[in-house]
């Protein structure tokens, strides 16, 4: 399984667009990811991240309940990739980056055309699309029953 994970929200310009850091929502968001994948059940083997903060900070918030270990990717940093490719050997992998990016690869890799929102996650498995989950979805997956 391949999940996507987009970062979560960021402060809006100012600084150079790789040094963006999360906001507190963002923050938020990525914690909120990392604790509905605990509870769909998700066993991560790895989490690939962009070398931009926002999405580096965004990988290590959501993988601290899961334990997973994150790496960069520098094929995540901006532009098209193929996720099964960067995937490929690493068993069950979080991806976290940026769009448009992250639609355009769900679609390549499934023929679903999304839109992922900040802190939005998808899942893809064998070309198809397996999930598809808005920040408010994680939330409530995530809050406590």
């Amino acid at each position: 399984m391949i999940w996507l994970l987009r970062h979560g929200e960021a402060e809006e310009g100012g600084s150079e667009d790789g040094a963006r850091r999360l906001t507190g929502k963002g923050e938020r968001q990525a914690k909120a990811a990392g604790g509905a994948l605990a509870v769909l059940g998700a066993r991560l083997d790895t989490c690939l991240a962009s070398p931009k903060v926002r999405a580096r900070d965004t990988a290590r918030l959501a993988c601290e309940e899961l334990g997973a270990r994150v790496e960069e990717a520098e094929a995540l940093r901006g532009g098209d990739f193929d996720p099964e490719e960067l995937a490929a050997g690493r068993g069950d992998v979080l991806l976290v980056g940026h769009e448009p990016d992250f639609s355009r690869a769900i679609e390549a890799a499934t023929g679903c055309r999304v839109k992922l929102k900040k802190g939005g996650l998808a899942a893809i498995a064998d070309g198809t699309l397996i999930v598809l989950l808005r920040p408010a979805e994680l939330r409530a997956i995530a809050a406590p029953r």
